[in-house]
């Protein structure tokens, strides 16, 4: 029936627009569309695979952040978009990762070689939302650069920005510095001393 298809049709879009287009296998079930429908629409270019389960609106605009709600998706709403990719979402410092950065429970067993994992539980108030991406926060970013680099410059970089852009204050980071290693708290200290106040 006509009306029915442009219902379904209708609540598919409604969840691809809050996740960049993409959407997955599951939800479309959720939505109506069995997985036979699911292979007519992606034989017939109305829908793109993705990957396994994961589909995307093919007329869907481009956004700078897309890949992210993909992993997102990828993970089942496991994963929080962290590190090296958070700090290049939020537009912080000069990382550019080659693979996506993604904190994820300690019993989270999924890999691809897309992506570089970091097992850990991380409390909501260092969680965001960035273009329908789950994200951490800019100063759970901060710290996890600190944490997971020794590039001084690198971490410098991002830190100047995250100050810059009013994100964060030096105090609320100095706060956080018992959460680092020894060594990565040296390294942060090192790093304030050389911005300044």
């Amino acid at each position: 029936m006509p009306g029915d298809r442009q219902a379904l049709r209708q609540n598919l879009y409604r969840r691809a627009a809050s996740q960049a287009g993409y959407f997955t296998a599951a939800q479309a079930i959720d939505i109506g569309y069995s997985y036979q429908a699911q292979k007519h629409h992606v034989d017939h270019g109305n829908w793109l695979r993705i990957d396994r389960g994961l589909f995307r609106i093919p007329e869907w605009p481009s956004g700078v952040n897309d890949t992210l709600v993909r992993w997102m998706l990828w993970s089942k709403h496991r994963a929080v978009v962290s590190h090296d990719s958070a700090a290049a979402a939020h537009v912080l410092g000069v990382a550019n990762p080659a693979r996506v950065h993604l904190t994820v429970p300690p019993e989270f067993r999924m890999a691809d070689p897309a992506v570089v994992l970091h097992h850990r539980v991380l409390p909501e108030t260092d969680l965001t939302v960035l273009d329908g991406a789950s994200i951490t926060s800019v100063p759970r970013t901060v710290l996890d650069i600190v944490e997971s680099h020794v590039d001084e410059e690198l971490i410098e970089s991002v830190v100047a920005d995250a100050l810059t852009t009013g994100a964060v204050t030096k105090a609320r980071l100095e706060r956080r510095f018992h959460e680092l290693s020894d060594a990565a708290r040296a390294r942060a200290e090192r790093v304030f001393s050389a911005i300044g106040s």
